[in-house]
């Protein structure tokens, strides 16, 4: 049985990157990787982003700056995507992108830019 922070944290995990997603990377894990996908659901997601401090789209705004200054792009399209989902509008994640071009540099600004614009794309595409 699941601890109580890992059940709120695979509710929000799914409410935030799409149930379809977390289920996949639940599915996906083998005996090995599965320990690091209930450390990451019970303690980023259930005990961080469950917190009252932030709500979920200053969250996501964070989360978007971090990752492009990290260069981690697969999780920044990921996150992208929660931002949109926690109402996060395409004008903020611009204004947050222009912010770390300042900060992070161009390069990884820019790649953020080209990320941003195929996730909205792709969210177009949906309907």
């Amino acid at each position: 049985m699941e601890s109580e922070k890992f059940e709120a944290g695979l509710a929000v995990r799914k409410a935030v990157l799409g149930s379809d997603y977390v289920e996949r990377s639940l599915a996906s894990a083998d005996e090995f990787s599965m320990p690091f996908q209930k450390l990451v659901t019970e303690y980023c997601w259930g005990e961080v982003w469950t917190r009252d401090g932030l709500d979920r789209p200053s969250r996501s705004i964070i989360n978007i700056a971090m990752l492009v200054a990290l260069n981690r792009n697969a999780e920044l399209r990921l996150h992208i995507g929660g931002a949109l989902t926690n109402g996060v509008t395409p004008e903020q994640i611009r204004e947050v992108l222009l912010q770390t071009t300042i900060y992070c540099g161009v390069p990884a600004a820019l790649e953020g830019f080209r990320i941003a614009r195929e996730v909205f794309a792709e969210r177009a595409s949906q309907g």
